[in-house]
């Protein structure tokens, strides 16, 4: 509490000696507690000094000053145990003499032993946790808030160095940087103007430099909270009042928010809102009452009082002064929670149990009522719990990765400071400071910001959409001209051109014809298991038959014309057999090609969605036995055609090869386009292009084929004449 030249005192450490009074006197006044035998205690300062420690020690051992509260007895003294000290060098070195003789410690700072052979000893003992609970704790807060560029203030001793060695791994191992560590003196003290300066800068210089670190870790005791505002303060005494300079503080519970004499006038709202790890402490209400019994006239059993009272009130007891002159009639309660403390801090609730915890020793001891050596002493901690009373800022070493970007590590700087970089094509990350961009399911699709996925709506060639629409319209007229030429053909079947080259086949090619226009609603709307089994195979076969009529009716053509020279055999092969087995032959093949696909790999409803970014394509996957029925009917239209080809120069009167050669080179164009464009197009696009293949090269047979009959039949009927069909011959 004193320091060595006892010019400093930390009047808030006296609430420890008045914790320890009350304990005393409340278990004095227990019945239930030691019957018949009274406590008393000696209570002395180790000036925060390692010589002043020993001496006082040895003090306590062997030249201890008899002091119980309101009462005084000249019984002899029996030295049963010591609580204290607060912190780590005193507690050290106060163990070493103790253990010596076996007298039992009790300490009720909060600090770490593995570095210490005091762990070992067996007559230590702790009030509260190991230290090392609160390094999880700064880890998890920092986490929670997501601060990962943080700065560090540690007492520049044995324990600052343990702390910074096992805090500086778990941080990296989070993902937490520390933009800088600097010690602090736990004594200041310089001997030339040089050493005055770097003591300054060592504190002052962080704040200035690391503007982007808005959280700072302090550690150590109250001494090193004492230290870094007077630094602050001489190197910059306007630093309270400059917001540029305002943290966010975490302590750790070995330091109290306290101020010496001299600092009292000290504004503290620098360090508003800090978040401080503090000892499990319960409220007492007597230990209040008892805090406003405290009068002067206790001086003659405490030396502390005092001094602490001129200190604390800032006053004296010399009568030679009359202007601020110590009246008796102050109150504790009056004072500012950082010159003393009404409520019970953790230090002092933890020196209250540990003496509480001698006396149920002894008094199991006496009573044979616990084994010897039962320590009842428990052990709690607790971190204070957070509150909303601020916004708080951002402590990381550059902004954060905003969702759509991702981490980039900055060559030559430590992994807390990186660029962001935009996710690439088709990635995502819906999370701020993602180490990697992610894919988004198949199902979905990366949105414009790349922040989110997005779901991928079901695409195919419905009714109702325009190019449905266009299509539905288009295969409907084709279909009704087709029914209007087929029945132009029934009304005048007689006439020599509907019964040229043979009518049966003439009605099939058209009824093949109609077929092939309507078999184009099968690929219209969602596919489904019976319009995909069906749609490829109807529409191949229906092809087929109408190419194979084609084929036949230029073979007869020929077949004719040869049949007309004098001595031809072709005369037996001139009919209907000829031409009906063309047609059912090559229709055959088709057939069976078409029966082992089905049977083997039949086509089925499928989803792609790899196909297009942001639609999923519902589509038939017909497998690669497809291409062959399509060769199929690709290698029966180049044959018409070259049969056609040759036919075209025949006399005026079999000119119906001119059209079939005109046809089939409409109908072989438009599906040699078909081949490129179907394989380049994706989604629905890809039926609208098979679509209109159908459509187009089914309306170029039917114009080119029926057109110019039609035309006679109905404009020319004079010229649908046997004597004028023989006369144009001759």
């Amino acid at each position: 509490m004193w320091n060595r030249d006892n010019k400093s005192v930390v009047t808030k450490f006296y609430q420890h000696v008045l914790a320890l009074a009350f304990a005393i006197k409340e278990i004095n006044e227990n019945i239930k507690i030691l019957p018949n035998i009274t406590l008393g205690f000696h209570i002395h300062d180790s000036y925060s000094d390692v010589r002043m420690t020993y001496c006082t020690t040895l003090d306590l051992l062997f030249k201890s000053q008899q002091f119980v509260l309101n009462y005084r007895c000249d019984a002899q003294k029996t030295f049963i145990a010591v609580i204290g000290g607060l912190g780590y060098e005193t507690s050290f070195h106060m163990a070493k003499i103790l253990n010596l003789y076996k007298i039992p410690q009790l300490t009720y700072g909060s600090f770490a032993l593995e570095e210490s052979d005091m762990k070992h000893q067996s007559s230590f003992y702790r009030m509260v946790p190991n230290e090392t609970n609160q390094y999880t704790g700064i880890i998890q807060l920092l986490q929670h808030f997501q601060w990962t560029w943080v700065g560090l203030f540690v007492v520049d001793d044995d324990t600052g160095e343990h702390f910074l060695k096992i805090l500086e791994p778990l941080l990296f191992r989070k993902g937490i940087c520390l933009a800088f560590a600097q010690s602090i003196q736990s004594h200041i003290g310089w001997t030339t103007l040089v050493d005055y300066n770097d003591l300054i800068s060592k504190v002052y210089t962080p704040f200035t430099l690391t503007k982007k670190a808005n959280t700072f870790i302090l550690y150590g005791e109250t001494g090193i909270f004492l230290r870094l505002i007077t630094l602050m303060f001489i190197g910059y005494p306007g630093y309270e009042k400059d917001p540029s300079l305002s943290k966010v503080w975490i302590t750790t519970a070995q330091i109290d928010f306290a101020l010496e004499g001299v600092q009292r006038g000290r504004d503290l709202s620098f360090f508003q809102g800090a978040i401080s790890f503090a000892i499990h402490s319960n409220q007492i209400p007597e230990f209040w009452t008892f805090l406003q019994m405290v009068k002067p006239c206790w001086m003659q059993g405490d030396g502390f009082l005092k001094d602490f009272w001129e200190r604390a009130f800032d006053c004296t007891w010399s009568s030679s002064l009359n202007h601020g002159a110590c009246t008796g009639k102050e109150r504790l309660g009056s004072l500012p929670p950082m010159v003393f403390e009404m409520h019970m801090t953790g230090h002092s609730y933890s020196i209250y149990n540990a003496a509480y915890a001698v006396a149920h020793a002894l008094h199991a001891m006496y009573t044979s009522s616990f084994s010897r050596g039962t320590k009842v002493i428990r052990q709690i901690t607790e971190h204070q719990t957070l509150q909303p009373w601020q916004v708080l800022p951002l402590s990381v070493c550059n902004d954060y990765c905003q969702p759509g970007y991702r981490k980039e590590n900055k060559e030559g700087e430590i992994f807390c400071c990186y660029d962001c970089a935009p996710c690439t094509e088709g990635k995502i990350s819906n999370q701020k400071d993602m180490d990697d961009c992610i894919n988004c399911p198949e199902d979905q699709y990366p949105s414009k910001d790349r922040d989110h996925c997005i779901p991928k709506m079901i695409s195919f060639l419905s009714y109702k959409e325009p190019l449905g629409i266009s299509l539905t319209s288009a295969a409907i007229c084709c279909s009704l001209i087709t029914v209007s030429v087929f029945g132009t053909f029934i009304k005048y079947r007689d006439t020599p051109i509907a019964k040229a080259n043979n009518r049966d086949v003439t009605y099939i090619l058209l009824i093949s014809l109609l077929l092939c226009f309507l078999c184009a609603f099968l690929f219209l709307g969602k596919p489904r298991k019976e319009t995909c089994f069906l749609r490829q195979s109807t529409f191949s076969i229906i092809f087929s038959v109408a190419v194979s009529c084609v084929l036949a009716k230029t073979i007869t053509v020929i077949v004719a014309f040869m049949a007309t020279k004098p001595g031809s055999n072709m005369r037996k092969w001139v009919g209907k057999r000829l031409t009906n087995s063309i047609v059912i032959s090559c229709t055959l093949i088709q057939v069976g090609i078409c029966m082992v696909w089905l049977r083997t790999s039949p086509p089925f409803p499928a989803f792609d969605t790899q196909s297009l970014s942001r639609e999923i394509v519902a589509e038939c996957n017909e497998g690669s036995i497809f291409y062959i029925v399509l060769g199929y009917m690709g290698l029966l239209s180049i044959i018409s055609l070259t049969v056609a080809f040759l036919a075209r120069k025949l006399p005026d009167r079999f000119n119906e090869a001119k059209f079939i050669s005109f046809s089939m080179l409409i109908f072989c164009s438009v599906w040699i386009s078909f081949v490129p464009t179907y394989l380049s197009t994706k989604g629905k696009y890809m039926v609208a292009v098979e679509i209109f293949s159908i459509l187009a090269s089914s309306a170029g047979l039917l114009t080119c084929i029926f057109c110019p009959k039609c035309y006679v039949i109905l404009l020319k009927p004079e010229m649908n004449k046997r004597e004028h069909l023989r006369s144009r011959n001759h």
